[in-house]
């Protein structure tokens, strides 16, 4: 894929509903990702364990907005339209995103390497995501030294003027360890102070993969 579009999706689910709604969801993004008709890739799926609980996110790549079209075009003339009306009864509100990757911040391919994920969602002022790309170009190349980011997305459609990135750890401690080491490089300080000049909203979500996530 050249041009990757991502769709966020997150749903908020029933409490009692929860292990209903994961097995549904297997069976829907199983499904998608596997129908050879459908040019869509499963980055992943996963549930809230720090932050707003019984929340559950996914998160889709389509080939740029022809891709998407066609896609949901067919998965609404298709079984999975059926099975994806199957989650509806256990959530209590869902949203969607269209957002764009960033080049120099390219979603990394299935693995399984075990521990947590964490998500940060950076809502900017507007005009300044140029401003912002700057500061993480120059900053990214410090933290790659500790860890490398799993990926990043600008929304493009839906709540505008936000950014995510994710990334992950084999734990929280690890985490923990991970930030304060990059702390002490020169080039990681100066691009947090940049984001905190850049942001109005700065979130952070600690999720765990489902069992068919690709990336876990």
């Amino acid at each position: 894929m050249d041009v990757k579009e991502v769709t966020p999706e997150l749903h908020k689910v029933k409490p009692a509903a929860v292990e209903e709604y994961k097995k549904t969801a297997e069976a829907y993004y199983t499904a998608i990702k596997e129908d050879p008709d459908l040019h869509v890739k499963l980055t992943g799926s996963w549930e809230a364990v720090v932050g707003e609980q019984d929340t559950f996110y996914h998160i889709l790549e389509y080939e740029n907005y022809s891709g998407y079209d066609k896609t949901t075009q067919k998965i609404k003339a298709s079984e999975h339209l059926k099975t994806y009306s199957q989650l509806i009864p256990h959530l209590t509100g869902r949203s969607q995103q269209l957002c764009q990757e960033f080049a120099f911040f390219p979603t990394t391919p299935p693995r399984t390497e075990g521990g947590v994920f964490e998500l940060r969602t950076y809502q900017l002022h507007p005009g300044a995501l140029l401003q912002w790309e700057h500061a993480w170009r120059k900053g990214i190349e410090a933290r790659r030294k500790f860890v490398e980011p799993v990926g990043a997305w600008f929304s493009q459609v839906g709540r505008l003027h936000q950014v995510h990135h994710m990334w992950q750890y084999p734990d929280l401690q690890t985490r923990k360890e991970t930030r304060e080491k990059a702390w002490q490089l020169d080039g990681w300080s100066e691009t947090v102070s940049k984001t905190a000049e850049y942001s109005m909203l700065m979130d952070s979500v600690i999720l765990e993969p489902l069992a068919y996530s690709p990336l876990k």
